[in-house]
């Protein structure tokens, strides 16, 4: 906190202009140290008042001076009251910065998401998984088709994005790079946490996203039924790659596991749960929460089958699992000869494990939420489907108990 505070107007008798008068001068003192400031005022040093700070008299010319002097005086005080709001710390030649303007450093947004992304590289399996970088990678670069496509330049000043860049940006994604309502959700979404970093940096004073409303739509997500299940496990397959990536993936719609959580499996994430069974014990890469799920005979049964395979033993892995994009490709396949009319894709194992496998035989959706290592149980309700025949069973159960009672 400052000690000492003090102003006074004074006039430079070392620089009289040629028509006789001296420009006057504030001088800010702040503990002892002073910076001086032009006021862009002359007068003839004879009509200044040198013990009063002020022009002398009461002319029209002298009062206008002297309330205009007055203004000024009151601009720095002002200054200086938000400053010492912000900073206990003012210097009068940050003080005379602030008034002059010449404190506020341009900040170009390009150079902020730079940054933001080579930190989220520099954490990455850490604080975040390579996906997440690829995204933030991928909406910097939008970011800046979007800026050269609205502003005709490579970058601009922060303090120029508004409401109206928000929603500019929110319909190129819809328009010119035709991204669905979720997709676009998802840029802006990743923009807004760029936002959010200069306001916490003080670099921006109002959120332009104020006012902006997006929400994400419901997606209706695919999974196998029983009968698709039993159909694949029971198809025997010419080729062995079609084979290993069936198992895989049956071992996950079995398990609730993501592709990238099953890569990673070892023997060593196999332990005695407390039930005296078999548990797979591990920790999903995406949010680093604790996942531990009991082995079914199914799952049981897969884990031996790839116990001496020569690429498990190699790695130490407890599956031979090839690349995601590998994977999806032979899942077409694999559900092109079983006659399974979906486009599978890997992550619909998860989706099978939530509502097939489990909540579709009565496993609570807190138990599913927790076997799938979700944070949120909001987000285990998007995987979930509650099936016709579960909610016939449900309302069986609701009718034999109704039956011979006066509601009946």
């Amino acid at each position: 906190m400052n000690k000492t505070f003090n102003l006074l107007f004074f006039i430079k008798k070392n620089k009289i202009r040629t028509n006789g008068t001296a420009p006057i001068y504030l001088r800010i003192t702040i503990d002892g140290k002073a910076a001086d400031i032009a006021a862009k005022r002359y007068i003839d040093p004879q009509k200044w008042d040198g013990k009063a700070h002020k022009a002398m008299g009461n002319s029209q010319e002298a009062k206008t001076l002297n309330v205009y002097l007055k203004t000024l005086e009151q601009q720095v005080y002002d200054s200086h009251y938000v400053m010492l709001k912000e900073d206990n710390n003012v210097t009068a030649v940050g003080l005379k910065s602030k008034l002059l303007g010449t404190d506020i450093e341009q900040r170009m947004l390009i150079p902020i998401f730079q940054e933001h992304n080579d930190k989220v590289e520099a954490l990455v399996g850490h604080d975040f998984a390579p996906g997440t970088l690829e995204r933030y990678k991928t909406s910097l670069k939008h970011t800046q088709e979007f800026i050269n496509w609205k502003y005709k330049t490579s970058d601009i000043d922060i303090k120029a994005i508004d409401h109206a860049f928000i929603m500019d940006y929110d319909f190129w994604l819809r328009s010119v790079r035709k991204c669905g309502n979720n997709t676009a959700v998802k840029y802006i979404k990743n923009f807004k946490k760029i936002i959010r970093l200069c306001m916490a940096h003080g670099w921006l004073n109002k959120d332009p996203f104020l006012g902006y409303k997006a929400k994400l739509k419901a997606v209706e997500r695919p999974f196998l039924s029983k009968e698709e299940i039993q159909t694949m496990y029971e198809k025997e397959f010419v080729s062995d790659r079609l084979t290993q990536v069936r198992d895989v993936f049956l071992f996950c719609c079995y398990t609730g596991l993501a592709y990238v959580d099953v890569k990673k499996l070892t023997k060593s994430h196999i332990n005695i749960g407390i039930d005296g069974d078999q548990w797979i014990f591990t920790r999903r890469q995406k949010t680093d929460t604790s996942t531990r799920v009991p082995l079914l005979p199914l799952a049981k049964e897969l884990v031996l089958k790839y116990e001496n395979h020569p690429q498990c033993i190699n790695l130490n892995v407890l599956f031979p699992v090839v690349s995601n994009q590998t994977m999806n490709s032979y899942l077409k396949e694999i559900a092109s000869v079983c006659g399974i009319n979906k486009e599978l894709t890997f992550h619909i194992a998860r989706h099978t494990f939530a509502t097939t496998v489990t909540l579709s035989n009565g496993v609570p959706i807190e138990s599913v939420s927790k076997m799938l290592g979700h944070t949120n149980i909001k987000t285990t309700q998007h995987y979930a489907k509650i099936l016709d025949k579960k909610v016939s069973d449900d309302m069986s159960v609701l009718r034999s108990k109704l039956e011979g009672s006066e509601f009946n």
